[in-house]
């Protein structure tokens, strides 16, 4: 199935101009919603009340944007000056600088989109899927849509180009913000640690061994629903965390056991 592409853009670097479509890297059809009914099975309609005002429903032609600078204290702004505070949506990637491959950390990472060449694009995508493949440097660029300027990151992606969606600095929490304990570790903890990962350690990714089977145990418990059986009958037992404080050598060794076992009978 060839997927839909649900906008499009140019991607600059230099004087070359790259004409390109945005595809959703996700798959929104693959998760699971309930929607909100009456006990009767009917729709609801949202809608919005003023508590200080008995609860009176507020229909959207009276609805403001406000912006909250002290406690309960709001500046209210016209759809007007809305759109003066609005960053104008050029839909330009503009490529600022490239930096290694691996340079931004994971945290950065918010959303990925694909991007595919529009009419007129081919040449010049190709040529920056493989200049980056061969440098291995990827492009750090801005992106103004949808009334917001973007930072994002224009990477390959195989045999396409893909653009990360990056969080600016102020956005993420350092890591050294995090409590981290003060435990001193053993050599001999250490080492069979290591012992575990490498004897579980595999060369690639691959995401097909890996399913949602949270999602395929609700997707056959709503086919009993609907078959009309009762889910209470099937409900699973609750297994209560263990919260006992455990030999950290003895669970290490017999971790390494179990992965020796399963090894065994892979092979």
């Amino acid at each position: 199935m060839v997927a839909r592409a649900m906008g499009t853009a140019s991607i600059t670097f230099g004087l070359v101009n790259i004409p390109v479509k945005l595809y959703s890297a996700a798959n929104p059809r693959a998760s699971l919603s309930f929607k909100l009914l009456s006990k009767e099975g009917h729709r609801l309609k949202q809608q919005y009340v003023d508590p200080q005002n008995s609860d009176q429903v507020v229909p959207r032609n009276e609805m403001v944007k406000g912006y909250e600078y002290s406690k309960d204290r709001f500046v209210l702004f016209t759809p007007e000056e809305l759109s003066v505070l609005q960053e104008q949506a050029t839909q330009q990637i503009e490529i600022n600088e490239f930096v290694p491959k691996d340079a931004v950390p994971k945290a950065y990472y918010d959303k990925t989109f694909y991007l595919g060449p529009d009419k007129g694009g081919d040449r010049p995508y190709k040529l920056l899927l493989e200049a980056m493949e061969h440098t291995q440097r990827y492009g750090l660029a801005r992106y103004a849509a949808r009334g917001k300027m973007y930072l994002v990151l224009i990477a390959s992606a195989g045999e396409c180009l893909a653009m990360h969606q990056l969080h600016y600095a102020n956005e993420l929490v350092e890591p050294k913000e995090i409590p981290n304990g003060d435990a001193v570790i053993k050599e001999e903890e250490l080492a069979l640690a290591t012992q575990i990962i490498q004897q579980i350690s595999v060369d690639a990714f691959r995401p097909d061994m890996y399913e949602d089977e949270v999602k395929q145990r609700v997707e056959a418990l709503i086919e009993k629903k609907i078959a009309g059986q009762d889910l209470t009958e099937v409900a699973p037992t609750e297994t209560p965390a263990s919260t006992s404080i455990v030999d950290l050598m003895a669970q290490l060794q017999e971790s390494l056991e179990a992965a020796q076992d399963g090894d065994k009978k892979v092979s």
